[in-house]
C-alpha cells in the first residue's frame, strides 16, 4: 500500500527548521518533499530510507535482467536452484 499522505514544506525549512525536518524523515521513514516558490524542488529522506530504495530498486533490476534472460535462452533453473542465487545475490548486495 502506498503511503498519500505527503508531507510537503517550503525548501527555507532546511535552513530555518532543520531539526524538525530530520526528526520527520527519521520518525517517520518518509521523505519530506521541498517546495520553492510554490512548486516541487527537491525531497529529503533518511539514509535509511535512501538505502532501502537503492536496494529495492537493484533487487528489481535484477529481476527484470531476469525476464529478460528468460525471454532469450532456453535455460531454466528448478525453484531450489533460483532460490539459492536469489540469496547469493541479496547477501552481495547486503554487503555493498
Amino acid at each position: 500500500m502506498v503511503n498519500t499522505n505527503r508531507t510537503i514544506r517550503p525548501v527555507s525549512d532546511l535552513r530555518n527548521n532543520f531539526a524538525d525536518v530530520s526528526r520527520t524523515v527519521h520518525e517517520t521513514g518518509e521523505p519530506v518533499f521541498l517546495t520553492k516558490n510554490g512548486f516541487g524542488d527537491m525531497v529529503v529522506l533518511s539514509m535509511e530510507a535512501y538505502e532501502s530504495l537503492r536496494f529495492d530498486s537493484r533487487v528489481y533490476d535484477m529481476l527484470l535482467e531476469g525476464e529478460r534472460e528468460a525471454e532469450t535462452t532456453g535455460e531454466r533453473f528448478s525453484p531450489k536452484e533460483a532460490l539459492a542465487a536469489m540469496r547469493t545475490a541479496i547477501d552481495g548486495a547486503a554487503r555493498v
